[in-house]
């Protein structure tokens, strides 16, 4: 299976990390159709913009159904994800409601749209962008099960899918240099660098760090792995981190 057979679809593509995932593809060879709310931060003959908003259900159904009809979807990354961070004793359940449609419900609809093609091929690749504050992380209740819940998902995915050259692995993001992370730490604040002085490797992570990661799920020669999550976090889930 070469990188230029079928299109990668990657949610949340606008900026940050989601658009280091398009940048890397496309370097690669791979054609990407980039779905989420607002435009890429770039253009390029070989991505495909989709404007949907991912937390509406009807929508999501609508935009991958057209695009699935058009392209054959052969890898997926979900990408999209917001904080919304409280105390527990200020969590709202409308924001759980809301996290677990974006982060997982979304993600079950594109996926299960792109299974009839990717099983016809006897390939697929599926890639959720979980986080290391899955393993659990002050003002993240519902955050935090959320991203914990995909990885359960894709963990299962695994079992059900890999008999069809199906492979379904997460990539879990420690503190990357992003939009979502500057609208909750600001950027070159003392929180900021506290933080990063409390990772092993002593800095926040780039996007382009992430991108590497879903690079090689997604690859052909990656066949032998499935139903794994890798921590891109600098060493934060083997100890604690200061935010």
């Amino acid at each position: 299976m070469r990188n230029e057979d079928g299109i990668a679809l990657v949610t949340g593509a606008s900026a940050g990390i989601g658009a280091a995932i398009c940048r890397r593809l496309i370097e690669e060879g791979y054609r990407v159709a980039a779905l989420s709310r607002r435009a890429p931060e770039f253009r390029h003959e070989n991505l495909i913009a989709v404007n949907v908003d991912l937390a509406d259900r009807r929508a999501t159904r609508e935009a991958v159904a057209s695009l699935a009809s058009q392209e054959q979807i052969l890898r997926v990354v979900h990408n999209a994800g917001v904080i919304r961070p409280a105390p527990v004793e200020e969590a709202k359940a409308e924001d759980l409601d809301y996290l677990v449609e974006l982060h997982l419900s979304a993600m079950l609809t594109i996926v299960q749209a792109a299974l009839p093609t990717m099983k016809a091929a006897g390939f697929g690749r599926i890639v959720g962008i979980s986080s290391r504050g899955a393993l659990g992380l002050e003002t993240r209740t519902n955050y935090s099960a959320s991203k914990a819940g995909m990885i359960a998902m894709l963990r299962t995915w695994a079992l059900e899918l890999g008999k069809h050259g199906i492979t379904s692995n997460c990539v879990a993001p420690g503190p990357v240099e992003s939009e979502m992370f500057y609208d909750v730490i600001p950027s070159g604040s003392e929180r900021e660098a506290r933080l990063a002085a409390s990772i092993p490797v002593r800095r926040i992570g780039k996007p382009e760090d992430v991108a590497h990661a879903v690079s090689y799920f997604l690859s052909p020669a990656a066949s032998f792995v499935t139903g794994q999550t890798l921590f891109v976090c600098g060493g934060a889930s083997i100890g604690s981190i200061v935010i």
